[in-house]
């Protein structure tokens, strides 16, 4: 039960933080996003595995467990971030969060060829209902007439500054002028959504992999290698000629919710890397995907005017838990609820 409950804690902060870079991208790009969200996890995460005593722990790490946790950072902090901030910008939050449970996938897929790890009844229950509750958000219309961002040119998608906020943003509203439609631009953006699901898809693998036979604490000693790993490459490319001007050119309303995406996103990853220390990843993962339930609700806060919305918003929220439930039972926990008979189905497992 550990593991489902930072898992689903990952879950909500990691949803906190897409909307808070999808109110940033209103004023700023996605190589200024990633320029602020990727280095802050090196000092947090050193801090947090100082504070807890657990630094030393580096020295445990094999050479093929710090090699997994690197390509973990490589796959969830550059690839896999960098693809979803584009979808974002693209298609809003709303939209590219169901596109992106594909990653479940990738992950699920590897989890059992590479780590053997089983499915089970409950399990298979679990990943069904966290996957049909989002596809009821993708068959709702919107409620309202779609709102149109600042930006809706293409270009360079890391190196442009996206249009300014004060166009059709919330100063605009603030100044009583009319925020234009915004109008999503489907086909990158639900290709951007599976790029970025690819990476989100294949970093648990590692990441398990990185933490196996490691304690708890150990698991931040993990994140401090990946995000280190993925900090060290995001610096080789702004050493690439014009890229940290543009970086460094970022407004103070885009650093702002850069900022706050990057302090979420390290306490999600701190959750995520705990969850995969003491729970299999076809758990951790399909809970993990919860996210896209709370990307509603804060995307509603947030960036109300920026979003597509439906109204099917507690009823996919009321499947998806249940798979969230479903997926943290065992046979052992329930046993005493059912009759003998029907305990040796639900024992079965695969691979046998």
């Amino acid at each position: 039960m550990l593991g489902a409950l930072f898992a689903l804690m990952s879950a909500a902060t990691f949803a906190l933080n897409n909307a808070s870079v999808r109110r940033g991208v209103l004023s700023g790009s996605v190589l200024q996003a990633m320029a602020i969200t990727v280095p802050i996890g090196v000092p947090l995460f050193f801090i947090a595995t100082v504070a807890t005593g657990y630094l030393g722990a580096l020295a445990g790490f094999s050479a093929q467990a710090m090699g997994a946790l690197a390509i973990a950072g490589l796959l969830h902090f550059v690839w896999g971030r960098y693809w979803n901030y584009l979808a974002l910008r693209a298609i809003g939050l709303n939209l590219a969060a169901p596109i992106q449970q594909v990653n479940l996938v990738f992950t699920l897929a590897i989890a059992v060829w590479l780590l053997g790890e089983a499915l089970t009844p409950f399990r298979i229950l679990g990943i069904v209902l966290i996957l049909y509750g989002p596809t009821l958000l993708m068959r709702e219309a919107p409620s309202a007439e779609p709102r149109r961002d600042a930006d809706s040119t293409s270009g360079n998608p890391i190196g442009n500054t996206i249009g300014n906020a004060d166009a059709g943003g919330p100063a605009a509203v603030a100044r009583g002028e009319e925020a234009p439609a915004f109008v999503p631009r489907r086909a990158e953006g639900y290709l951007f959504a599976v790029l970025s699901a690819t990476g989100y898809g294949l970093s648990p693998v590692f990441i398990r992999l990185g933490l196996h036979d490691q304690s708890l604490g150990a698991s931040l000693a993990g994140g401090l290698i990946a995000y280190a790993t993925a900090t060290a490459a995001m610096a080789l490319f702004l050493l690439w000629p014009g890229q940290l001007r543009r970086a460094l050119a970022v407004k103070p309303e885009a650093a702002k919710w850069f900022t706050f995406s990057g302090l979420m996103v390290c306490a999600s990853q701190m959750f995520l890397f705990m969850a995969l220390t003491v729970a299999p990843v076809t758990v951790v993962s399909p809970i993990n995907r919860l996210t896209v339930l709370f990307r509603l609700h804060f995307s509603r806060l947030l960036n109300p005017r920026h979003e597509v919305f439906g109204s099917k918003v507690v009823l996919a929220t009321v499947i998806s838990l249940a798979g969230a439930v479903s997926l943290s039972l065992s046979v052992d926990m329930v046993a005493s609820l059912l009759p003998a008979a029907a305990l040796p189905p639900l024992r079965w497992h695969w691979p046998q």
